[in-house]
């Protein structure tokens, strides 16, 4: 039976070989700067081209009622405090996941973007004082002080084509630590007189918010409707509201799908194709939407609006200032504008790169940049660009000219930013090979997803026994996306001679009925030596897996088949299967096929582009490391 090759973003019993949702908030956040710039230039054309028709807009007021109660805002403050409690939110969310299943899942790596967060505010906020010291607009410094996710990341995509994919979840864990800091300075030092009742109302319905997760609802509209409660709390108490998006972001939890919640769902489906009922189909639904975290689906939902709609309406709103040529002038003589363009042009790097190198230096090297030391400055002049969080306290702590100066000084960032990350990156391109390596990628342990390693006593592999590179995968013999990528696999090991694979067993018993036996025919014939050519008459016969055809693969491949049939009869190869089994359970592996290089997870597609690339960055690291 042949295979034609064409589509390697499948994965049988779950989607998990899609994007992860941290390389989909990635590419989304990178995508979403192009429009947030769009809508930044036409908010300085609109306030340009009609200035009173753009603050009249933005200045019209909208109220919402229910009965003798209600909200009146104009229009730019719903987006700022309305709105954008969504983007915190999403920021919350993604922080979170962070913490749970990502990086900071590793407790001690979150010291360093820490440090460096903290820094990399601490630095910017003193050189902005600094200049401004004695001019009355010290009151200003918040406005200095948080980088933008989007524009960091869309800027990292336009230069950084040759730094390391960990660069990008390092600025990530920046941003995500000054926005949580940010939000705090809003809540304390840009809002308006603090009303003590209304306050307790909101903390009193956070509480009722945690309560009701400890007890295990997942209605969404539940956590919607004290959402919105604690949101009204907070806008009465004079606290910016945006605060409760962050909070109920961060408690919301993120957990790999498990095997067996995605068993029952699949039992759940048989029963519905069984019995076709509304109350089955309700069941059906709730027992997918179990399957996979509350935080992994409110990511998937909110993040492209929040990209797309929720942020660039806020540029629309925010970045609108009328320029000429007296006001560019007195900008650039203005310490607000100075003092923005040096915090972030310099005080950001400064701060990021000199809290890193502390830390590592205080630690005696246990905790080090995931990335080299080039690569940790590029991410600082990235982290140099303010949009969102700046544009929003800039609006807090001024009004009038000084106001239009901090928004010339934060839309100056964004060229500032791109000139600095050039410079830097030109400069690692001039190094050595060798050097440039080191200096992209570091020697940073990176976080083993593979929860039992590689054995060569008991592995089945296929390569150089030493190779610097590993690849394995869990595989099901009767999968079909496992039988389309068996030919990738085949070409990436012609490809690179210093690959070694590895496959182990993963059958999905409740979707593919042979797919038992099958992996069990594999070790029979792993007991008289002919494990792989087993495999390959297994892999491309995936529509013919009776007994029969099993014992006619076994005589094909020149095996004992008299002794074939016993152990195949007496299960004795099933011990093996359940070995894998739990390596995969005790490494979060839910669906077939899931690959590992180097012993970290394989996202995204598994096409020969895609597979090849993370194994020379797997290479890459290793030579660095050595």
């Amino acid at each position: 039976m042949s295979f034609e090759v064409t589509d390697y973003t499948g994965q049988t019993k779950c989607a998990s070989n899609s994007p992860s949702p941290l390389r989909v908030f990635l590419r989304t956040a990178t995508g979403s700067a192009a429009v947030l710039v769009t809508a930044a230039l036409a908010a300085l054309v609109w306030a340009n081209a009609a200035p009173s028709a753009y603050a009249s807009f933005w200045h019209t007021h909208l109220s919402v009622h229910i009965g003798a109660h209600g909200v009146s805002l104009d229009l730019r403050e719903w987006v700022n405090s309305g709105l954008m409690t969504l983007f915190f939110f999403v920021v919350g969310l993604e922080a979170r996941r962070e913490f749970d299943m990502g990086e900071l899942r590793d407790r001690k790596r979150l010291a360093l973007p820490l440090a460096a967060g903290l820094t990399g505010m601490a630095v910017p906020i003193a050189l902005y004082l600094a200049v401004n010291a004695g001019n009355g607009t010290e009151g200003g410094w918040g406005v200095a002080m948080s980088s933008d996710t989007a524009f960091a990341l869309g800027l990292l995509a336009v230069i950084g084509r040759r730094m390391p994919p960990g660069l990008r979840v390092f600025i990530l864990m920046l941003t995500v630590v000054d926005d949580f800091l940010a939000l705090g300075v809003i809540a304390v030092v840009y809002s308006d007189r603090i009303t003590v009742p209304a306050l307790l109302a909101a903390v009193g319905t956070f509480a009722v918010i945690l309560l009701v997760r400890r007890i295990g609802v997942r209605h969404g509209a539940v956590y919607a409707l004290l959402g919105i409660v604690a949101w009204v709390a907070l806008l009465e108490s004079g606290v910016d509201p945006v605060v409760i998006g962050l909070a109920m972001g961060l408690i919301t939890y993120a957990y790999p799908a498990a095997r067996a919640d995605l068993e029952r769902a699949s039992g759940l489906f048989r029963r519905f194709r069984e019995q076709p009922t509304p109350e089955l189909e309700r069941h059906v639904r709730a027992g997918i939407a179990s399957a996979i975290s509350p935080n992994d689906r409110l990511q998937r939902l909110c993040h492209p609006w929040t990209s797309y709609v929720i942020v660039p309406l806020f540029a629309l709103a925010n970045a609108g200032i009328e320029i000429t040529g007296d006001q560019l002038a007195r900008a650039f003589t203005s310490p607000v504008t100075l003092g923005v363009l040096l915090a972030y042009g310099l005080g950001k790097p400064l701060g990021i790169v000199g809290a890193s190198a502390l830390t590592t230096l205080v630690s005696r090297g246990r905790i080090q940049l995931p990335v080299g030391w080039g690569a940790a400055t590029a991410g600082g002049t990235l982290s140099g660009v303010g949009f969102t969080v700046s544009l929003l306290i800039a609006t807090l702590a001024f009004d009038g000219p000084r106001l239009d100066e901090a928004k010339i000084g934060i839309l100056g960032t964004l060229v500032l930013a791109l000139v600095t990350s050039r410079l830097v990156t030109a400069g690692i391109a001039l190094l050595p090979p060798a050097r440039q390596r080191r200096a992209l990628l570091g020697k940073a342990e990176t976080i083993t997803d593979l929860a039992v390693p590689v054995g060569s006593n008991k592995d089945h592999i296929r390569g150089p026994r030493r190779a610097p590179v590993t690849v394995v995968e869990y595989g099901d013999y009767e999968c079909p996306y496992c039988g389309k990528a068996e030919a990738v696999v085949r070409e990436l090991l012609a490809d690179f001679g210093d690959v070694r694979y590895v496959w182990r067993h993963l059958p999905l018993t409740d979707v593919h009925t042979h797919a038992q036996l099958a992996a069990e025919a594999a070790e029979a014939a792993a007991l008289q030596g002919r494990y792989w050519q087993m495999h390959d008459l297994l892999i491309s016969h995936q529509g013919a897996l009776g007994i029969d055809d099993l014992v006619s693969y076994a005589a094909h491949a020149g095996l004992d088949t008299a002794r074939f049939e016993r152990d195949l009869h007496a299960h004795v190869g099933a011990g093996r299967v359940a070995e894998d089994v739990e390596s995969a359970d005790l490494s979060s592996v839910a669906g077939t096929p899931t690959f590992f290089v180097n012993g970290t997870r394989h996202h995204g597609a598994y096409d020969i582009t895609s597979l090849s690339a993370a194994v020379r960055a797997a290479r890459e690291r290793v030579a660095a490391s050595a």
